[in-house]
């Protein structure tokens, strides 16, 4: 019997996958597939989420073998890849999961009209999000803008279907076509290795199953108040799993409401987190409209701003060292983790923004490189969102106070005294702004500022005063 393909994307799961219980159901060999392409038709993935990528096929790869099959590998574009497949192994069928990046969407619907131009049979499935982005419209027929409204229109026509269990066994081919390895991919850093900090993670399905079924036990319940502290574990940190289609947001989604059935978190836990699914499924559907979010501001009012050119700032604010310890904090849990809390990635953002009057383009850029989740309709929107260029960014004007911030989402510096070390020995609330400590109680502490750690990069009133400035005359303008 011929087998068919089943391609791999960011869906690297066996359980809750549409694509390959449809596959199974074809009752032939399924001839599992993942492709590296690196055509120019495609955002390259950071550094950070290549490492991962690495992590996350070996996982699949050995999910696979205990079902009986392989994981096959092959580098290329898409479309000569999967030609040369279907000639080796006479497939007649394709399976997969849709993506809908730029660039992706196009390309795939090009793919799937050269496959059926050629009587190969395509079936495209929505595996990595509660509802195909196109799916959610306005009463007129346009996408939504405000995530309230948009929200209220996604739950109101969502319904989950039942959970998708992994198979037990895949049918093989009887030739397994050619693969090539992991190891000749060289996805993991080498010369030097600076993933070391990375150690915390586990990519793979096992791994971010175990991870949910910990959050909903352990920390649902006060997700609402811990989320927004940095100090405190009180986040799923699901963002990578689900960015690789380790898991499901459908999955999430049954999961909390299950804790909410049980009585192990109230309904308004749930709801908070099941809303920041939402955001997650609001980005997507804004991204998949609205052309390339990385490079074009969503509100076009914005295309002439006068972003500043500061290099100095850029690179402080790059290594955390712009002496504003929580910005720096976070700056540097990032470099070393491959991630950062969602709460200090919009103070991060704000401020590069909004006190340095950067481009947002630079610093969603830089994420992009350093997050193992960078996904690019979440950092991308998310940018534009603080930036004030993106959808529902009202009041765009908001400044964030770095110090207010880490007063009330750190208070004890549990946060800053591990990613900031050298402010360790500042007592209490005075290590949100070591700037303003006493002389004494710097030598105390054994801290020379401007040695063991900088002066602010920008005074925080000069700046606030500029960037509202600017966007005053922004708002004359239009």
């Amino acid at each position: 019997m011929s087998p068919v393909i089943l391609w791999f994307r960011r869906d690297l799961r066996l359980s809750d996958n549409p694509a390959l219980e449809a596959a199974l159901r074809a009752g032939v060999p399924v001839v599992p597939v993942y492709i590296l392409d690196e055509t120019q038709a495609v955002r390259a993935p950071g550094a950070a989420s290549l490492w991962w990528l690495d992590k996350s096929l070996a996982s699949l790869q050995a999910a696979l073998e205990g079902c009986g099959s392989r994981l096959v590998l092959r580098r290329g574009p898409a479309d000569a890849v999967l030609k040369d497949l279907l000639a080796e192994t006479g497939a007649r069928a394709v399976y997969y999961n849709a993506l809908f990046d730029p660039g992706l969407a196009a390309r795939d619907q090009d793919l799937a009209r050269g496959l059926k131009g050629q009587g190969i049979e395509v079936h495209r499935f929505n595996g990595g999000h509660l509802l195909p982005p196109d799916s959610v419209r306005t009463k007129v027929g346009g996408a939504f803008s405000v995530f309230t409204p948009f929200w209220r229109a996604a739950r109101a026509q969502l319904t989950l279907p039942a959970a998708i269990p992994a198979p037990t066994a895949l049918p093989a081919p009887e030739v397994w076509p050619r693969s090539e390895t992991l190891a000749d991919w060289k996805l993991h850093p080498t010369r030097p290795d600076w993933s070391a900090g990375f150690s915390g993670w586990s990519p793979g399905e096992s791994q971010a199953q175990a991870l949910l079924a910990d959050f909903v036990d352990t920390r649902l319940a006060r997700y609402s108040h811990d989320r927004d502290r940095p100090g405190v574990e009180g986040t799923s940190r699901l963002s990578a799993h689900l960015h690789f289609g380790e898991i499901s947001p459908k999955a999430c989604w049954r999961a909390a409401e299950g804790a909410g059935f049980r009585g192990a978190a109230p309904d308004t836990e749930v709801d908070k987190f099941l809303a920041e699914l939402g955001w997650r499924e609001f980005n997507a559907q804004i991204a998949n409209r609205a052309g390339d979010l990385a490079q074009d501001n969503f509100d076009p009012r914005f295309d002439g701003f006068g972003w500043h050119e500061d290099a100095a700032g850029f690179e402080a604010w790059c290594r955390g060292q712009t002496g504003y310890p929580i910005v720096d904090a976070g700056m540097r849990q990032l470099w070393t983790t491959g991630w950062m809390h969602n709460r200090v990635r919009m103070i991060c953002a704000s401020f590069l923004t909004k006190h340095l009057l950067v481009d947002w383009r630079r610093g969603e850029q830089w994420f992009w490189d350093t997050l193992v989740d960078a996904d690019h309709a979440s950092n991308a929107g998310n940018w534009q969102w603080v930036a004030g260029t993106g959808a529902d960014a009202a009041p765009y004007f908001r400044i964030f106070s770095p110090m207010a911030q880490g007063t009330r989402f750190d208070p004890d510096g549990t946060y800053i005294r591990r990613w900031v070390p050298e402010l360790a020995r500042l007592p209490g609330k005075l290590i949100h702004a070591p700037w303003l400590v006493p002389s004494d109680t710097l030598r105390a502490a054994g801290l020379r500022l401007g040695t063991d750690y900088p002066r602010p990069v920008v005074d925080h009133d000069t700046a606030r005063h500029r960037a509202l400035g600017a966007y005053g005359d922004l708002k004359s303008k239009t």
